[in-house]
């Protein structure tokens, strides 16, 4: 039977309680999406900062685990099969989490799907276009005198947003009146458009009452609360 000591990772990182879920992240809108879940979900859990400013993501022990050196990645004592299972990649995770706990992921079938279908917009469209308008609008974009680029994102992005606030409508949550993994996945990137990229008034955050809505109801969940910090930074 594997144990926690033979995944080279827990060299870097050792676990104080090897019993528990075993989180490598930091607190980005991607990283939160799993620090948020577990809290929610009440999953005992031990989280090791990844130090972007330490370059930890780019170290051998953390490619052991995650060879694309992306941010999260857990390790589950207690995977499938009573097996360890290592796992990157943020949306696989939601799924694996909500599965395991049985939470946050409707068990009708149909429901199931749109759910998924939800968190796949996140993963293939907000977080990587309101990530590409992050660099351009508050990074190194800044430098570059021909804007096309930064406004083909802010174009990209609005049209997100607008997505969204039409299916906000008259809803409390992507799914209506449950909270899922889909809006775990979502309002942490609407939310660091707005706040750390400071792109709002870029992409008329404003025509989008329901996204402002959305977020005020996401951070007011004292498990979003807590995880928005976890791990806590050096």
């Amino acid at each position: 039977m594997s144990t926690l000591d033979t995944f080279p990772i827990t060299q870097k990182w050792p676990a104080t309680h090897p019993d528990r879920l075993q989180l490598y992240s930091l607190p980005t809108p991607n990283g939160v999406k799993v620090s948020i879940l577990l809290e929610e979900t009440g999953l005992p859990y031990e989280p090791h900062l990844v130090s972007f400013e330490r370059n930890d993501q780019m170290s051998t022990a953390f490619l052991s685990l995650n060879p694309n050196n992306k941010i999260p990645a857990i390790l589950d004592p207690n995977g499938p099969h009573g097996q360890p299972l290592a796992l990157f990649e943020s949306g696989a995770i939601l799924i694996y989490l909500a599965e395991k706990t049985g939470q946050f992921l409707p068990k009708d079938p149909a429901a199931r799907y749109e759910t998924l279908q939800w968190l796949m917009f996140q993963m293939g469209g907000v977080g990587p276009m309101f990530g590409q308008l992050g660099f351009f609008h508050k990074f190194a974009g800044k430098d570059f005198e021909d804007k096309r680029p930064r406004d083909r994102y802010a174009s990209e992005t609005r049209r997100l947003l607008g997505v969204l606030n039409q299916r906000m409508e008259g809803r409390s949550w992507l799914m209506g009146e449950d909270y899922t993994i889909a809006d775990i996945a979502t309002w942490p990137w609407v939310r660091n458009l707005v706040g750390f990229y400071g792109a709002g008034e870029l992409v008329g955050f404003a025509d989008f009452p329901n996204l402002a809505r959305a977020i005020e109801a996401f951070e007011q969940r004292p498990a979003v609360q807590r995880g928005l910090n976890i791990p806590a930074r050096s």
